[in-house]
């Protein structure tokens, strides 16, 4: 692996490199204590532009768990971005005070210019409704734990599929494992992008979309919940009349599959009743376990520390 490698995309990964994290997650899991002074003396710097809570903690708690250390900032109005600084300088100072660098960023393409000035790993923890890779790996543990497989699957992918980042990083991802089907439910207005749709066509993949929740709910083996995201819409109307097209309750689970597992990238609103978080399908609150033991992972794999 080359030195100061970045990951903007999760297809930045191969497929073995992919499966040699989850193996490395599963070893934290189980031997936690022989990854506990793996990173001593290392600090990761967390560049959050944009808000927060799981990514920006996943990542400072996965290094401290490590044994290393964290800065770094959440919220540009913290930051010199507030003074005008550019992405390339800033990366270029962080450089200089940590030796792993992760950013979470509104503009899309942002991470591949921080990747251009860094002279440590560089790790895109978000940008835009562009790319989450370390969201993917979460996803993508959270799925191999559960189901035993990340192939043969169906999959439903429901709600905010235009501006998702988190859905179509995953589809990306799961393309590379075989004879998955894929069940994209969406209104119109929030339907997934055509170049996304293209690489669905592109593989060969079996795909189908719909506006109905309630007919795609017995078909799948994994329900991909997400929240339609406020500030991507230009105009408050549009949210307002699309943010509550679907709501997962207990009755529409009554046809689903009984091993059936339930994923969200969170933060949830409303799209999935409180009333769910008790059924053993929910899966999203140990999704967001899955990430920190990727992320401790990942930080282990860039440093060359695993």
């Amino acid at each position: 692996m080359e030195k100061n490698r970045s990951i903007i995309n999760i297809l930045d990964l191969s497929v073995d490199e992919v499966a040699h994290l989850v193996k490395t997650a599963n070893d934290i899991e189980k031997n936690p204590e022989k990854y506990q002074e793996r990173c001593a003396h290392k600090k990761l710097a967390t560049l959050f532009y944009e808000p927060s809570t799981r990514t920006r903690l996943s990542f400072e708690a996965a290094m401290l768990e490590l044994g290393g250390q964290t800065l770094g900032f959440a919220g540009a109005q913290n930051s010199s971005a507030s003074k005008g600084e550019s992405v390339a300088d800033t990366i270029e100072v962080v450089s200089n005070y940590a030796d792993i660098i992760a950013m979470r960023h509104p503009k899309e393409g942002a991470p591949v210019v921080a990747a251009a000035h860094t002279h440590v790993p560089f790790i895109n923890a978000g940008d835009g409704g562009h790319f989450h890779p370390t969201q993917t790996l979460a996803d993508i543990l959270t799925i191999e734990r559960t189901k035993e497989t990340l192939s043969g699957l169906t999959i439903g992918l429901c709600g905010d599929l235009k501006f998702g980042r988190t859905v179509h990083s995953l589809i990306d991802a799961m393309l590379r494992y075989p004879d998955n089907k894929y069940i994209l439910i969406s209104p119109n207005e929030l339907r997934l992008p055509e170049y996304e749709l293209d690489k669905l066509r592109d593989a060969g993949a079996s795909f189908e979309e719909t506006k109905s929740l309630e007919d795609a709910i017995p078909k799948l083996d994994i329900l991909y919940m997400t929240r339609v995201q406020k500030e991507r819409f230009f105009n408050e109307e549009d949210y307002l009349r699309l943010k509550d097209t679907y709501v997962l309750t207990p009755e529409k689970l009554l046809t689903a599959k009984a091993d059936m597992a339930i994923l969200h990238p969170l933060p949830r609103v409303n799209e999935i009743s409180v009333a769910v978080d008790k059924d053993p399908r929910a899966k999203y609150f140990y999704q967001t376990l899955c990430g920190k033991q990727m992320r401790m992972a990942l930080i282990l794999y860039l440093l060359g520390l695993d």
